[in-house]
């Protein structure tokens, strides 16, 4: 029984997925939980093939909304790059939305949990002799390194897209699922709106915290001074002690005084909390 559970799961791992190309103007048929790799259209990004004199891909990525911010039009991008191998200090660049591909692939059936990979056209098909029609009205083909997606009547000759074979590229991208809902810049803002309440807060609770520990100090010396008890149960009931003495002493002064107004006293006698005086 576990052979058999060892197999199938192997077979599952082993299990080829399927490459299929992303267009609007594309005509798929995508199974019910079918795995798929998509590779992008270029109607469904923005590229440059541009040279800059930084050595690493992570130096470049940090200047991708610089190198876009005058040709795109407004929307949510998010961007990628790689280096082009055939020339030296040159990199492909890209500016893509999130919402539009995962949209466009619902629209075809297909479910964000079953994309493996995402790809550009320009990283998987860069290698094309001649035209390659991609729907009934489109062809794509490379021009200076380039590929680009033009109308089939442009084409004198193009065949059909073989995807069956290809050997897709380690260049690839994840999608934001919900990257679309707060741009970057709306969520750079509120990050630091965040971090300043953080802040805040925790300086707010270090302040009262020192003004507590200051108190339990301040409480402890007391309590030795004082020589009181060590619970607040047993010092509220002194406390009462000392105020039913108190009020008893106070009656007395009051009504010792109203007597000692009176005329001819011959004796005061208290007894018992009374107070006597006889004339």
């Amino acid at each position: 029984m576990n052979n058999q559970k060892g197999i199938i799961f192997l077979m599952k791992f082993n299990e080829q997925k399927r490459v299929v190309f992303l267009d609007p103007n594309s005509q798929l048929s995508i199974k019910d939980d079918e795995k798929v790799e998509i590779i992008l259209s270029p109607s469904l990004y923005w590229v440059q093939k541009i040279k800059l004199p930084v050595k690493y891909i992570r130096d470049v990525k940090k200047l991708l909304p610089s190198l876009f911010e005058d040709i795109l039009p407004s929307g949510n991008y998010n961007y990628s790059a790689y280096k082009n191998e055939n020339e030296d200090e040159s990199f492909f660049i890209f500016a893509y939305e999130d919402k539009k591909i995962i949209d466009l692939a619902s629209r075809f059936g297909i479910n964000s949990s079953n994309i493996s990979s995402v790809h550009f056209a320009q990283s998987e098909l860069s290698d094309l002799e001649g035209a390659v029609k991609i729907n009934d009205s489109q062809s794509i083909y490379v021009k200076d390194g380039v590929v680009t997606l033009v109308p089939c009547c442009w084409i004198e000759e193009s065949g059909n897209i073989d995807l069956e074979n290809i050997k897709l590229s380690k260049h690839k991208i994840t999608l934001a699922q919900f990257g679309h809902i707060v741009d970057n810049s709306s969520l750079y803002k509120i990050a630091s709106v965040l971090v300043v309440f953080s802040l805040l807060f925790f300086s707010e609770y270090f302040i009262t915290k020192q003004k507590i520990s200051a108190i339990q100090e301040q409480k402890s010396k007391l309590y030795k001074e004082y020589d009181l008890k060590p619970t607040m149960f047993q010092n509220k009931a002194i406390l009462k002690k000392y105020q039913g003495i108190h009020q008893n002493q106070t009656t007395l002064r009051q009504e010792l005084s109203k007597k000692l107004k009176q005329k001819n006293i011959k004796l005061i006698t208290y007894k018992n909390n009374n107070l006597k005086v006889e004339s």
